[in-house]
């Protein structure tokens, strides 16, 4: 029925209008301050029993060092002399800058000066409660080069750490030298690439379940009782799956840092970096196993086919090879990095551009 008379009007507004301002008002009443970042200890909180200070210590490699940043501290390393031409080594998704141990110190003894860092979430940097997307990952670089006061480098990157390289380099170009290395990397992966377990894992509410008490001790003990059924496996890999190990059952922080980054972070959705203008002029190394399971071998063509015509491009397809090359094929990295990083061998000199 509609109100015709000025009493049933008078009626309808005193329905309505109480309720429509205390709504209003409980709208517009001023937020609160935002609250402090929670920050999950890193590798730096075992006990001094723990496995991890022997497989993977905090002076792993020489001229380490803390720096403190908004998100939190970033664990680094310095290798090489200080004069020698900057590179930048990132690491993947779940493995920290242990991946780099049979190439950060030859490229160091080679002449060059290495800075490693642990990505925020693995190893001994913190573990902020923050989505773990392309821009996490490349400010951390920005902040850590500015504290160290380097004005430029060459970046290279391994898996998801290929990504961040791309990322950054379209987001920071003045921060990047002339030299971007991509390593089976990852950033044009589709949801299709993701196990239905690995969705399931890493859903808010699993993770949610995974971070309690009862859940974590569950996994300490499965831990220790997979690491005692496993000592006779392969000595090459075992320190890099043991610290994955330890990792992921004693350190909460490291299960959502990898789940956020498999939901939101630049392991796909990279496209538009690697298209950047900033590419051009650059010298790219484009790396990746033929056997490489993780990030299939057929985005290292894609990536090629995506960058700018003006950059100097490199496709190394290694016959054979899996996804941890550092590991796997630590002299060709390292041949095909002094390489790039050199930039003069007549193959890059002949190289004018990508459409050559």
């Amino acid at each position: 029925m509609v109100a015709t008379t000025p009493y049933q009007c008078l009626t309808l507004s005193l329905l309505i209008l109480p309720p429509l301002l205390l709504t209003t008002y409980f709208m517009a009443i001023f937020p609160s301050p935002p609250a402090p970042i929670f920050i999950h200890p890193s590798l730096a909180s075992m006990p001094p029993t723990s496995k991890s200070w022997s497989i993977y210590p905090e002076d792993f490699y020489p001229g380490g060092g803390y720096a403190a940043f908004p998100n939190g501290k970033v664990r680094y390393w310095l290798l090489g002399p200080e004069n020698g031409k900057k590179v930048v080594l990132i690491h993947g998704l779940s493995v920290p800058a242990i991946i780099w141990k049979d190439v950060a110190p030859t490229l160091a003894a080679r002449g060059y000066r290495v800075l490693l860092y642990d990505l925020y979430g693995r190893g001994y940097s913190d573990a902020p409660i923050s989505s773990y997307n392309a821009n996490l990952y490349t400010t951390q670089l920005a902040f850590l080069m500015q504290y160290l006061k380097w004005e430029k480098a060459n970046i290279v990157g391994l898996s998801m750490g290929g990504a961040i390289a791309a990322s950054f380099t379209s987001q920071f170009p003045h921060l990047v030298d002339q030299g971007v290395g991509l390593i089976a990397s990852a950033g044009l992966m589709e949801s299709s690439d993701i196990s239905r377990t690995s969705k399931f894992m890493s859903s808010p509410l699993v993770q949610t379940l995974a971070s309690t008490r009862p859940v974590q001790a569950y996994l300490q003990r499965l831990t220790n009782q997979t690491a005692s059924d496993n000592e006779v496996e392969d000595k090459a890999n075992s320190p890099i799956v043991e610290i994955v190990r330890i990792q992921s059952a004693h350190l909460s922080g490291y299960n959502n840092a990898l789940s956020s980054s498999l939901r939101d972070g630049p392991i796909r959705g990279q496209r538009a970096a690697f298209t950047s203008s900033a590419f051009e002029g650059k010298r790219v190394l484009i790396m990746h196993g033929t056997k490489d399971v993780t990030v299939n071998p057929k985005y290292a063509s894609q990536i090629y086919s995506l960058l700018p015509s003006a950059a100097r491009v490199k496709l190394l397809k290694i016959e054979g090879g899996g996804h941890d090359l550092s590991i796997s094929h630590s002299k060709e990295v390292v041949d095909a990095l002094i390489d790039l990083l050199s930039g003069q061998a007549k193959s890059w000199a002949a190289l004018q551009a990508k459409a050559s």
